[in-house]
């Protein structure tokens, strides 16, 4: 018999490199770092002002079912979030949190366009919050982490500057800027809304994910692959309704031409699980659709979405899927690798990063279980 390493504990998994591709920089703020700004900034519409308490806040108006209550959440972060030393402070503690909790590369997302009731121009929220992700990549290096960082620029689908912000994040796309994105509320407002902004892109050769498949269903899915040629799909979760189960416990399961479309082609699924429950994607985490989508080898990947508002990291996100479905190193080092592919830097920078970082890492993490400690003798 072949004996491995047990399932990852807790401080495992935190030592584990992880790779993080959809995470929110609105979504990820400290609360210390709210009050201190809603303070200097002579904001006052917090619901608390104690920074257990605020955070406390944001968890439960995430929780509680209510949209209108969930998307006020982000209507505090953004409101402090409107000057460039702001923005650059938030980027900066966003990447030392993440390289805290060991991601390694991480692509932060954020819409420029939601940060200009200041003054400030499209152009300074994007070098400000560059400034704030190498600023974030210092100071991780000198507590002796490491950690990369991209920006995805966002826009809001609702809105109608997809265009504008695609040639922002085209003209950025080597000083920072690794893609785009569209997000915001999916029923409503399709991503064909968009087709001249991701025509544009592929023109230019550039890379871009769609919000797509989280709230709304498979409609969203295909129109964001087939009319739009997204690169990834943001969340995609709703794949799974075009996949059926045999009621006969066999296990069996028949995949519809859409959802083999998506695994046939290796489109990467952007899965936020924490995310997920809350906006009612799934019941629990065992009985989340990353479970079969893993079995069927779709190209899955784990993210955080919105840390602040999920109450999650990384780790954490891992920790709900060890326990609900015992999975080992090796099926978090897969998570990983999965999402290390799907990057938007240069292939051969994905592959170093596979070969140097990710898979000599976990190889450490597997054999820790050979070489048990010993108890000290008593003097």
């Amino acid at each position: 018999m072949t004996q491995t390493s047990p399932p990852p504990d807790r401080e495992q998994i935190l030592r584990a490199p992880k790779v993080l591709l959809h995470d929110h920089l609105d979504g990820g703020l400290r609360p210390a770092t709210i009050v201190e700004l809603a303070a200097e900034q002579g904001y006052d519409l917090l619901p608390a002002t104690d920074p257990g308490k605020l955070g406390l806040w944001f968890r439960e108006a995430a929780d509680s079912g209510s949209l209108p209550r969930y998307l006020e959440t982000f209507a505090h972060t953004c409101a402090v979030m409107q000057r460039r030393d702001a923005l650059v402070r938030v980027a900066a503690e966003c990447v030392e949190d993440l390289a805290a909790d060991g991601v390694v590369y991480a692509e932060i997302r954020y819409a420029p366009e939601q940060h200009l009731e200041d003054g400030l121009t499209l152009e300074q929220v994007v070098e400000a919050v560059n400034e704030g992700f190498r600023e974030g990549e210092r100071r991780a290096a000198a507590a002796g982490r490491r950690i990369r960082t991209g920006a995805l620029l966002t826009a809001m689908r609702h809105a109608a500057r997809a265009f504008e912000i695609a040639e922002l994040a085209n003209r950025y796309r080597d000083r920072g800027v690794v893609g785009f994105d569209i997000a915001g509320a999916e029923a409503g407002f399709p991503p064909t809304r968009h087709l001249d902004a991701f025509e544009y892109l592929k023109r230019e050769n550039n890379h871009f994910t769609i919000h797509a498949g989280e709230a709304f269903g498979l409609p969203s899915i295909w129109q964001a692959l087939q009319w739009c040629g997204a690169d990834r799909l943001g969340h995609g979760v709703r794949i799974i309704d075009d996949i059926e189960v045999a009621a006969d416990g066999s296990g069996a399961v028949r995949l519809g031409r859409l959802a083999a479309y998506v695994r046939d082609k290796r489109v990467p699924l952007e899965m936020c699980p924490t995310s997920n429950l809350q906006t009612g994607a799934a019941s629990s985490y065992a009985e989340h659709p990353i479970g079969l989508l893993k079995r069927l080898r779709f190209r899955v990947t784990v993210n955080t979405d919105n840390r602040l508002m999920s109450g999650t990291s990384m780790s954490r996100e891992f920790e709900h899927l060890v326990r609900a479905f015992r999975y080992s190193l090796d099926d978090l080092q897969w998570f990983t690798v999965n999402a290390m592919k799907s990057a938007f830097i240069p292939f051969d920078e994905r592959l170093a990063m596979i070969n140097e970082v990710i898979k000599p890492g976990y190889a450490a993490l597997r054999s820790e279980w050979l070489f048990p400690s010993v108890a000290e003798n008593p003097s």
